[in-house]
């Protein structure tokens, strides 16, 4: 009986998403809290077991501290959309984490201490661009940014942008989903706390803060090229959710447009760093790609760059990704075609 406001329309549509996805594990009703008890084996001042996660003491940036608690340790129990379960591609990354003190893990922490010492503006400009940290869209809302360039540089009809953003968050969920059930699983030990752990009263060579450049410093003391009020994002490193997600993205962009190519570049003014105002980059840094799949691998690299993650959790990460794009690909297309 008359016209409806496209706005009323999108407020049903929402309002009937949210009731549809009330009982679906993620606890929406109690305001996302943990229902399993998760219950950390280290402390922010013991490091009891080197292989686990280690909540940090971090500043609030008001002269105190807050406690890092596991983020939604529960969440490989949400309802997935392409996948079984949440645990459905668990065993695509089985055997890949290695423990301490094999010979392996001490190479895979190195390397990030490597490179935190060979950190150059492009590579800080690279983490600080995919950090999508507190107060952003996160990765997520990343992608879905590019997935608006390619919907303006395709001229997409309202009906096509419908299906890219139903396939591409729909994906993006579900890593989550997979990403968390991992991160549960293996409950493993981020950078900070396993350098910091093998390298305590010995010289290395790192980053030293901001505006310090690389120096020598005693290795209980690194700091990744992080913000100080986030220093490593509280939960497990293995695997990526940020590796997972992009390659994820990138899959779903690349079935949709029919081809890998991106083409898209950002620009970063010369010191207009968020970690190093005014001293870093030194001169303006442009950072492009060309395909979908050189930004997603650039969007791993990221976390190592930052030293918020291994090798081990990026390549890990990008492999589910890729898996959880194919699922939901295939099974977007049923809503597609009708079927």
């Amino acid at each position: 009986t008359g016209e409806v406001s496209p706005s009323a329309i999108g407020n049903l549509a929402a309002q009937r998403v949210l009731k549809a996805r009330r009982d679906d594990g993620s606890n929406q009703e109690n305001g996302y809290r943990d229902t399993t008890n998760y219950q950390p084996v280290n402390t922010p001042d013991q490091l009891i077991d080197p292989n686990r996660w280690q909540p940090l003491r971090v500043p609030n940036g008001q002269g105190g501290f807050i406690v890092q608690q596991f983020v939604a340790p529960h969440w490989d129990q949400v309802r997935p959309f392409g996948l079984s379960s949440g645990s459905e591609l668990r065993n695509e990354v089985a055997g890949m984490l290695k423990r301490y003190p094999t010979k392996h893990y001490v190479e895979q922490h190195s390397e990030v201490l490597r490179i935190s010492a060979e950190l150059d503006d492009r590579k800080k400009m690279i983490a600080e661009y995919w950090a999508d940290g507190p107060g952003t869209p996160g990765p997520p809302g990343h992608w879905n940014v590019i997935a608006q360039y390619v919907s303006k540089r395709d001229s997409h009809d309202l009906d096509r942008d419908v299906k890219l953003f139903f396939v591409l968050n729909n994906a993006l969920m579900d890593c989550s989903i997979t990403a968390w059930d991992v991160k549960r699983y293996y409950d493993s030990v981020r950078p900070i706390s396993a350098i910091r752990f093998l390298y305590a009263g010995k010289e290395v060579q790192a980053w030293g803060g901001p505006g310090r450049g690389t120096r020598t410093i005693d290795g209980a003391t690194w700091h990744p090229y992080q913000p100080s009020t986030f220093v490593t994002p509280p939960g497990p490193e293995f695997v990526s959710a940020h590796s997972t997600i992009s390659s994820a993205a990138a899959e779903v962009l690349k079935a949709f447009t029919g081809s890998n190519d991106y083409g898209a570049s950002w620009k970063q003014p010369a010191g207009a760093s968020l970690i190093e105002p005014d001293l870093t980059p030194s001169k303006p840094v442009t950072l492009s790609w060309e395909t979908f799949t050189g930004a997603a691998q650039q969007a791993g690299m990221s976390r190592l760059f930052g030293g918020i993650h291994i090798s081990d959790g990026n390549v890990g990460g990008l492999k589910l990704g890729q898996e959880v794009a194919k699922r939901a690909w295939d099974k977007a297309q049923t809503y597609f075609n009708g079927d």
